[in-house]
C-alpha cells in the first residue's frame, strides 16, 4: 500500500509522474538495509529526479532559520546528499521522476543492483506495465485506488485535488493549492514560485513539482 494512490487525476495526468520506492520489511530483510536504501537512493539520484525522499523530509526542505518576509526568495537548490545521508534506520524512501525513461534507467539499474528490497512503482496502470515490459521484468501486482464514495459537493475543484493530493499526508492543504492556483492566474507568483512553496511542505519527497508546474501553467492557460 503506498500513500500516492491517492493522487488525483486520469491516467494521461500522469504522463510525467513515476514514483519509485524501495521498502524493507521489519525482521525479514531489515539487516543490512539502511546501506541497501542509501544505495537506492544514489541510483535513483543518478537519474535526475523531480523530488526525492527518506520518509522525514524531502530534497525541497523547509526551515526553521528562516522568517516569514525571505518566504519567496529562500534558496530553494535540492540537496539529495541530505537526503540520502539521513537514512539511519529501515524506513521508506522514495523517487519521482518526471519521465518514464528516467525512471525506466533508475529501475533499470535497481533491478541489476539486486538490493534485496521491496520495490514499488507508482504512476498510471498502463505507465507502470510499460515500464516493466521495458525493463524486461513482469508485474508482480496492482494496486488500485476506489476515489471518493461519497457526494462530491464538499470537495473543492479537479485543479486543487490534482495540486494538493500529490502529497498521500495531506500536507498540502487545498486551501495552500487554491492558493497557489490563484496567485499564478492573477500574475502575482510564476508558476516555478508557486511549485517550489508546495513541495517544500510534503515531507516524504514524493511531491512532483514538474507535474506540478505543468498543471499550473494549464490553468493559468485555461483562465486566458
Amino acid at each position: 500500500m503506498t500513500n500516492t494512490l491517492h493522487r488525483y487525476g486520469n491516467s494521461e495526468s500522469f504522463r510525467d509522474d513515476y514514483i519509485l520506492f524501495a521498502i524493507p520489511c521489519r525482521g525479514k530483510n531489515d539487516d543490512g538495509a539502511v546501506e541497501k536504501l542509501k544505495t537506492f537512493l544514489r541510483i535513483c539520484a543518478r537519474h535526475q529526479p523531480a523530488n526525492m525522499g527518506n520518509s522525514s523530509f524531502g530534497s525541497y526542505r523547509p526551515s526553521s532559520h528562516l522568517n516569514p518576509t525571505s518566504h519567496w526568495r529562500r534558496d530553494y537548490t535540492q540537496d539529495f546528499e541530505s537526503v540520502i545521508d539521513a537514512v539511519h534506520r529501515p524506513g521508506t524512501v522514495a523517487a519521482v521522476f518526471d519521465a518514464k525513461d528516467k525512471a525506466e534507467a533508475a529501475l533499470r539499474e535497481v533491478i541489476q543492483a539486486d538490493l534485496g528490497l521491496s520495490i514499488n512503482m507508482s504512476t498510471s496502470v498502463e505507465g507502470a506495465q510499460q515500464c516493466c515490459q521495458s525493463t524486461g521484468i513482469t508485474r508482480h501486482s496492482v494496486e488500485y485506488s476506489l476515489g471518493f464514495w461519497d457526494r462530491h459537493d464538499h470537495l473543492p475543484n479537479s485543479q486543487v485535488q490534482e495540486l494538493s493530493t500529490m502529497c498521500g499526508h495531506g500536507m498540502v492543504s487545498f486551501n495552500l493549492a487554491k492558493k497557489m492556483l490563484d496567485m499564478v492566474r492573477e500574475g502575482r507568483r510564476t508558476p516555478d514560485e508557486a511549485v517550489l512553496t508546495l513541495a517544500r511542505f510534503c515531507p516524504c519527497g514524493v511531491y512532483n513539482p514538474a507535474r506540478a508546474k505543468r498543471l499550473l501553467e494549464e490553468a493559468r492557460t485555461r483562465q486566458r
